[in-house]
């Protein structure tokens, strides 16, 4: 009788022992505790679960919650995409509305598919539930109903209870109907329940799925146990299938539905990652169809790449992130750390989560390769798991360590490319709120560590946004670049308007005794969205030091204790112990690494400086002294390069030493000690764990120092957020409205006891020496509707005056009743004297994102005088104005920036000398037509001008500033000369000059409506290659690295890394040479100290082939660099000016900088790995075959499908590689220009577009970005699958196949195996990094074979003694810009004399800068140019250029001191320096005050940015003193400037250089009257030649007749006929003195 059958008395009277046994028994047989009641406990929670969601949604319920919540919109009620279909009629329309809302075909078919799996499992589940109920009634088998568990002792009459089985199945068949029911409601309620439902049961049929796989599968697996359910037979399997692919299957294979993250913008094409099943994101087969694609095509577009996912979309990141980052969002202030750490929590939580998994699936190896040995040593005996089971392991174990890797990365580079455009984003519109200024070099004295200068609309970062322009700027393993600061920093080349130039100029005296400690702050911008990004991204793995590598070392130390005992403990002591080796060695490369780059950083100043002034440099035939100059720096650099290097061979080899040494500790301690025996079994999965604590020893001081570089950078990005000095409007939001004029006001423009500065002393990062202070010390109004002129001599702050209703100065209110105020409701324009122009054509840069009005337009280029200008471009309108606007003048430049403003539907215009870069005529022109034109007329313009006297006749008001900054004067034109003496004197003077001025010499040409019209494109194309890197690119690096020698470099580096493979194979199968003693030993009898000696002599011999094979390898890698960097600087120091004028310099400065750092770094360092790695996969295969001869063929099929999928792999990334470098161009582009022309940019309050268009490139760089990240993720997965098949067959036939039956010589294949397939992946990623790298080694071969000028012979040296004149006879010459262009000059034949001052004029187009080119040889000529009667051809270009002195129209200067731009290579003592700027009169255009004055020790700005226009033309002048040329050419050199310094430029030509040829273009005929000869030159002809007396006698000539229709004839003859007027007399007089 069984013991539910006894009475209840006979129960009561067991003893309390029996008792205890009784209810044990009875509690492990309860239905309750079966696991098959699983199911039924997650159907009652799913159950109660869904009833709760019911009832929190019912109406009564939120009712009462929308008493204390705000309502919220549900999916239903804010998208439209899922709402139920209206208006539907019919059952098959209705079913397609239905489909198409559960996310189309595919998906409600799975989910319909799952519903009937549900029915079909509760179909067999009532079949057996049946089944079971018969076979209890046929064996008569006691029956338990529920409640005799609790009372057995009442039995029911007449009723038959279940039993325990029976009660199993009747919970199963319910579980069952549960399912299908919600199967039911998945397929038909609406989307968002649906989707409600289908987790629920997902979560529900998994559950069934792993009880039944715990019961009925798992005992297959062992040698003693028996499925559960095995008497059920067929139905069981059938159940288990049919859960199986309900539960696992189809979740895994359905696609998801898309839900757009804003409704708004949901998209027709979602991206595959949006739709795509978790099969095919886990397994990246979404990427087939991209892959396979590029693999076909030569190129894969970025048109053809999918587009953004929802959620990578910028505008999505930045709604989501800038609440926690930007103060101005609502951001708290706090470090940006940890509002990033809040963006990325979730991403955060599941990368640990991989992490975890990560770490358990990395022990499957050795675990499998332990289980799997101690099974072939035991012969199976106490085997619990079959030998197949571990098999698999060694299959499964990786692959599910590579799945969660790859997750880990996909997470991670995704959260990587999101956090570069959010911080882009973050960083533009905070520097679209900040306060721009200049700021000196930080060492005037030092020239390599001097930077550029930033000023409102005259900065540019073309040397920094070059870095970035066109290259790879990513810095990670999966990348190529990582730049570094000083290459980021840009040289400038902005000018400031005349008032802060003089604020610049009046600190520079004191320069040499206190310089600014700011530093440049528009390259420190730069600097963070490239430099501190990539530092910041590379630092993104911080989990992986702080969750990663203690869970591993925790985990591996486990599992050396458990198979080598406490020996494992004396591993982990030595790891420690030798652990600060690697430390101290990292922190030497850390300090070496740190001097290096200081030491690239001179080199790459100096590189981006010189290609800044590579004009200038070839004009003056500075090749060979620049080039020397760059390769002193190289030298160094290279220098620290090697110390570099030798130190990284020294960590790597302590990284390799210091796992076997802990290896040999924990063996020897195991036998020696411990006297116990080795095994196989034991070594080679001990050796695995040691592979895995190198590779986490090898990864922290990877990380570490990246982490450490990332915590800097982030500083940075946090500093320039949180203490960079705001604008006003900013920065005092609450103050500056009580000094803002009340509503009733608000349309009066002016000031009232206002003080500004251009800078509050409060603002750190922005400090400026500037001490400039405009004060308004009453009321200033300017009239509305009317021309205002602000007026006043240089540095009186007319400027300023703008500058402080724009809000760009700081304001400081002088008392209660102080205000100032710029109405912007009816829009502001601003053009800038320096102009601001765009990188787009004419036309967009004068729309300015305003709608084409083509009258309005029309009228705008007549009265901007830009009609004509127009005709002279191809294209017209349409014509590109390149980088920095290069292919206008400055006039045009400041016509088209004129024209913008006009344009533009603004009430208010400001306009900041804008007549300033114009000549007389057109001056007039642009008074006459613009100024009194219709398109000003009710609109209030405030305008800047030293040119009162034409302006006068339109103004209606003046303002006058003194020299103080305060007002002089302010009214009518006539009222301030009444009131101001000095402003009286000031128009009188400038009326006279202007009558003085001839009109423009080049004549009006007519419009011709049927020219031709081109695409308008100046700058060449980045052209982007196709394929693989061009073998004639890898032979240039190669044949650098052999030298000399390049057979017996590459025979002997090979055969030292191969013996170093070789040894190491040797060293593994020695450990199981030497555990194999032990078997039938006891462990006495093994002379360890031997064994040890031997392992030690192994490591050793390898250590050392090492070092010698890499010490000449890096030596070969330094002459390559050297080589090619060499071939390179003389490339592009020996090109043509047509070719540089079709190049952006940043591309040059790119090839200089990044490329280079590619070639001497990752380049070299991945060749390298590749050699190694391809000999070690050789080794190890060799090692298999040898004991496997069989897997001959499966290894090289492994190795070539490997390959195969690497090559495919390549070809797709390569492209999207290109593609990525080539869309992170624009979005530095544009953040560059948005910065240079901040002023403007806010002024028109135009910052909304500008960053919706700083949204739209970053989007469009992220497309390709994702793409390049996932296409890594594609590969990785692939190649794991294949090594892990490849490894696990291989151990399938060892244990099976027959063959080798030694556990040792077993587990030395495994670990070769294990090692060849992990070796697979890093080949193909080394192989890929290498070929992106090579793009970098392609371009720079591309710019060494660029077109080139005549090298210098031997035979072009010209005698010592030459020139001992300035003579120079020009026959019969015709000149080119190009082989096959048109002739730009024809048949010129002339002589000029030594010593004779020669004047060349003609109109636009004439030839006149062609000439002065053609005389240097800058383009191609023809015909014979004597120079001291030799011909110039026959000379060297660099002779020739080094005694010909050129002033061009804009001068170029360097960064650092007056000193080094007048005397660059030190050749002459200070007294001949200030002998030539005394010549140039400088000291007598400047200031007496002792601030004011320029020293030789002054700081120079890049570009002379700190310096006026007139400065920066004397400075010139200055320079071509200190040449003492001979023969000196200005080409317009004095069109730009003020009366006053062109009177001093002259006088010097005329008095100081009597003795020198000078060739002067010029279009004012004042300023070459009085020349010795003028040459009138059209259509590219000599037309006249001869004294200027005599060319006035032709009565039909050319030049008399430019002179006749002067405004000022008579003055003119008269200087011709050799009768100075007294006015020019007196000036000269003035200033020579």
């Amino acid at each position: 009788m069984s013991l539910w059958g006894r009475c209840p008395w006979q129960v009561v009277l067991l003893d309390p022992l029996q008792s205890l046994n009784f209810r044990l028994i009875s509690h492990r047989n309860a239905v309750w505790y079966s696991t098959l009641m699983i199911p039924a406990y997650v159907t009652a929670a799913s159950a109660v679960i869904l009833i709760l969601h019911l009832i929190i949604l019912s109406k009564p319920v939120k009712k009462v919650w929308s008493r204390f919540l705000p309502p919220t919109k549900t999916e239903e009620e804010t998208s439209a995409l899922f709402e139920e279909a209206t208006g539907v009629n019919g059952f098959f329309s209705k079913a397609k509305a239905s489909i198409s809302r559960h996310g189309g075909l595919a998906i409600f078919t799975y989910k319909f598919a799952r519903f009937i799996g549900c029915l079909v499992f509760l179909a067999l589940s009532l079949v057996t539930f049946i089944l079971e109920e018969r076979e209890e009634h046929s064996v008569g088998a006691d029956k338990v109903s529920w409640r005799q568990y609790r009372k057995s002792y009442h039995p029911h009459n007449g009723y038959i209870p279940f039993s325990r089985a029976e009660w199993l199945q009747f919970a199963l068949c319910t579980t069952a109907a549960y399912a299908s029911m919600l199967g039911l409601i998945s397929v038909t309620v609406k989307p968002r329940w649906s989707r409600l439902v289908s987790n629920h049961l997902a979560a529900l049929l998994l559950a069934m799925f792993a009880v039944f796989a715990y019961r009925d599968l798992w005992p297959l697996v062992t040698f003693h146990q028996h499925p559960k359910e095995l008497k059920e037979g067929t139905l069981l399997w059938a159940k288990v299938v049919v859960l199986f692919l309900t539960s696992v299957v189809f979740p895994l294979v359905s696609p998801r539905q898309y839900i757009p993250i804003d409704p708004a913008y949901a998209t027709e094409t979602p991206h595959p990652e949006q739709t795509s099943s978790w099969l095919s994101m886990v397994l990246y087969t979404w990427l087939d169809p991209i892959v396979f694609k590029a693999h076909r095509v030569p190129h894969l577009p970025q048109e053809e790449l999918p587009p953004l996912a929802d959620h990578d979309y910028s505008r999505n990141l930045k709604k989501k992130s800038f609440p926690h980052l930007d103060p101005f969002s609502g951001g708290r202030r706090r470090h940006i750390f940890f509002g990033l750490m809040r963006v990325y929590r979730v991403e955060d939580m599941v990368l640990a989560i991989t992490i975890t998994l990560q770490v358990l699936a990395n022990l499957a190896s050795p675990v499998g390769i332990n289980q799997l040995l101690l099974y072939i040593e035991t012969k199976g005996e106490d085997a619990i798991v079959r030998p197949w089971i571990w098999i698999c392991w060694l299959f499964f174990g990786p692959m599910v360590a590579s799945l969660t890797s790859q997750w880990y990365s996909f997470i991670a580079s995704r959260a990587v490319v999101r956090t570069e455009g959010i911080l882009t984003q973050l960083v533009f519109e905070h520097a679209l709120k900040i306060r721009m200024k200049a700021e000196l070099p930080e060492d005037s004295r030092k020239s390599g560590d001097s930077t550029g200068t930033s000023t409102q609309d005259t900065t540019s970062v073309a040397g920094s946004s070059t870095v970035a322009l066109d290259e790879n700027t990513e810095g990670n393993s999966d990348e190529t670049l990582e730049p570094t600061g000083s290459e980021i920093i840009s040289t400038s080349s902005a000018k400031k308007d005349k008032q802060k130039a003089q604020d610049a100029k009046e600190d520079s005296g004191s320069s040499s005794k206190k310089h600014s400690n700011a530093e440049n702050l528009v390259g420190k911008i730069n600097n963070l969205v490239t430099t501190d990004l990539n530092n910041i991204n590379d630092g993104r793995h911080f989990l992986l030091v702080v969750l990663y590598t203690p869970l591993q070392v925790i985990m591996c130390i486990w599992f050396l204790h458990r198979i080598l005992g406490r020996s494992a403990f004396v591993g982990l002591a030595v790891m420690v112990i030798l652990f600060p080796l690697p430390g101290y060695v990292a922190k030497k490369i850390q300090s070496v690494q740190k001097e290096k780059m200081n030491k690239t950083d001179a080199r790459v100043q100096t590189v981006t400086e010189t290609m800044n002034v590579l004009r200038m440099i070839k004009l003056f035939g500075w090749e060979a002294k620049t080039d020397k100059r760059i390769s002193e720096k190289r030298e160094v650099e290279l220098i620290w390069t090697w110390k570099t290097k030798i130190l990284e061979l020294v960590n790597n080899n302590l990284k390799y030493i210091i796992p076997l040494i802990t290896m040999m500790a924990c063996y020897s301690t195991f036998t020696v000690i411990m006297s116990q025996n080795l095994t196989a079994s034991k070594v080679f999965s001990s050796m695995t764990i040691f592979d895995i604590l190198r590779g986490q020893l090898q990864m922290v001081f990877y990380t570490l120092p990246r982490m450490t570089q990332a915590k800097v950078s982030l500083d940075r990005v946090n500093n320039f957020l949180n203490d960079t000095e705001l604008l006003d409007a900013y920065a005092q939001l609450d103050r500056a409205r009580l000094f803002v004029r009340s509503e009733e006001d608000s349309e009066l423009i002016g000031f009232r006891d206002a003080v500004f500065a251009w800078s509050n002393e409060s603002g750190a990062l922005t400090s400026s020496k500037r001490k400039f202070r405009l004060r308004i010390d009453d009321e200033l109004y300017f009239q509305p509707g009317r021309i205002n002129l602000v007026v006043g001599p240089t540095g009186s702050g007319k400027t300023s005056v703008l500058m402080a209703l724009l809000g760009e100065m700081h304001f400081t209110p002088s008392g209660p009743a102080s205000w100032f105020n710029l109405p912007r409701r009816g829009g502001v324009a601003y053009a800038a004297q320096e102009s601001w122009i765009q990188n787009e054509t004419i036309r967009d840069n004068i729309l300015f994102g305003t709608p084409y009005d083509e009258v309005r337009y029309k009228k705008v280029l007549y009265q901007c005088a830009l009609e004509r200008d127009l005709t002279l471009f191809e294209a017209g309108d349409k014509t590109e104005v390149g980088e920095k606007g290069l292919t206008l003048s400055g006039g045009q430049k400041a016509r088209v920036t004129l024209a913008r403003a006009i344009y533009s539907s603004a009430k208010t215009l400001l306009l900041d000398d804008v007549l300033a870069a114009l000549d007389v005529h057109t001056s007039k022109w642009i008074v006459n037509k613009c100024f009194a034109g219709d398109l000003i007329k009710d609109r209030t313009i405030i305008l800047v001008t030293h040119n009162v006297a034409m302006a006068s006749s339109v103004a209606h008001y003046v303002v006058s500033l003194g020299a103080n900054g305060r007002i002089a004067s302010q009214g009518s034109i006539s009222e301030t000369i009444a009131k101001d003496v000095a402003f009286a004197a000031e128009v009188a003077k400038d009326q006279r000059v202007l009558e003085k001025e001839a009109e423009v010499i080049d004549a009006p040409e007519q419009p011709n409506p049927d020219a031709k019209m081109s695409d308008g494109k100046l700058v060449m194309s980045e052209e982007i290659a196709e394929g693989h890197v061009s073998w004639p690119a890898f032979k240039l690096y190669l044949a650098g690295l052999g030298g000399k020698y390049p057979l017996t470099f590459w025979v002997a580096f090979l055969a030292l890394i191969g013996l170093t493979d070789l040894t190491n194979a040797v060293q593994t199968w020695f450990l199981g040479y030497w555990a194999s003693q032990y078997e039938g030993r006891d462990s006495y009898e093994v002379d360890v100290r031997f064994y040890l000696s031997i392992y030690a002599l192994l490591m050793l011999f390898g250590c050392l082939m090492y070092c010698i094979g890499y010490y000449m390898y890096y030596w070969g890698s330094m002459r390559a660099s050297r080589t090619i960097h060499t071939k390179l600087i003389e490339s592009v120091l020996g090109t043509t000016l047509r070719w540089l004028d079709m190049t952006p310099t940043s591309r040059v400065i790119a090839r200089c900088t990044q490329d280079i750092r590619a070639i001497d770094g990752p380049f070299a360092q991945g060749i390298g790995m590749i050699v190694e790695l391809s000999l070690a996969m050789i080794v190890k295969l060799g090692a298999i075959v040898t004991m496997t001869p069989v897997f001959l063929g499966p290894g090289l099929f492994i190795g070539m499908l490997g390959g195969g999928i690497g090559r495919i792999y390549m070809k797709a990334q390569l492209s999207v590689k290109r593609e990525m470098s080539n869309a992170k161009a624009p979005v530095l582009g544009h953040f560059g220009a948005a910065i240079a022309g901040l002023t403007s940019i806010r002024a028109y309050g135009a910052e909304d577009a500008f960053k919706e268009e700083s949204l739209n490139r970053i989007d469009r760089y992220t497309r390709s970005a994702r793409m390049f990240y996932n296409l890594n993720r594609w590969v990785c997965v692939r190649i794991d699958l294949i090594g892990a098949a490849f490894s696990a067959g291989l151990a399938a036939y060892l244990v099976y196949g027959g063959g080798v039956r030694e556990a040792s010589n077993i587990g030395f294949s495994l670990n070769m195996a294990v090692g060849f397939s992990s070796m697979i992946l890093l080949w193909v990623r080394i192989l890929n990094e290498v070929e992106v790298n090579g793009n970098s080694l392609e371009r720079i071969d591309s710019y060494i074979k660029i077109e080139q000028e005549t090298k210098p012979t031997e035979g072009g040296k010209p005698p010592a003694y030459w020139p001992a004149s300035g003579d120079l006879r020009v026959e019969n010459m015709s000149a080119r810009y190009s082989t096959d262009g048109p002739k730009v000059l024809q048949d010129l034949s002339f002589q000029i004399k030594s010593g004779e001052r020669v004047g060349i004029v003609g109109r636009t187009g004439s030839g006149k800068s062609s000439l002065t080119l053609s005389l240097l040889r800058c383009i191609t000529t023809e015909g014979n140019v004597y120079y001291d009667g030799i011909p110039t051809s026959a000379i060297n270009l660099d002779a020739l250029r080094s005694n010909v002195t050129i002033i061009p129209q804009i001068p170029e200067l360097l960064s650092g001191t007056l000193r080094q731009n007048l005397d660059p290579f030190d050749q002459h003592d200070d007294a001949v320096l200030y002998d030539a700027l005394r010549s140039a009169g400088l000291f007598s255009v400047q200031d007496e005050s002792e601030e004011a004055r320029l020293t030789l020790d002054s700081a120079i700005a890049s570009e002379g940015g700190n310096l006026s226009v007139g400065q920066r033309q004397i400075l010139a002048l200055a320079r071509a003193i200190v040449r003492g040329s001979k023969l000196l050419i200005l080409d317009e050199a004095t069109s730009a400037i003020d009366y006053k310094t062109d009177t001093a430029i002259q006088c010097s030509l005329r008095h100081e250089l009597h003795n020198v040829t000078q060739i002067i273009v010029a279009h004012r005929l004042q300023t070459i009257i009085d020349a010795d000869k003028i040459m009138v030159l059209d259509a590219g002809k000599l037309v006249e030649f001869g004294s200027p007396w005599e060319l006035l006698q032709d009565e039909n000539g050319m030049f008399r007749a430019l002179v006749d229709g002067s405004g000022d004839k008579d003055s003119l003859y008269a200087a011709a006929h050799g009768k100075p007027t007294a006015e020019k007399e007196g000036s000269c007089g003035e200033s020579r003195l």
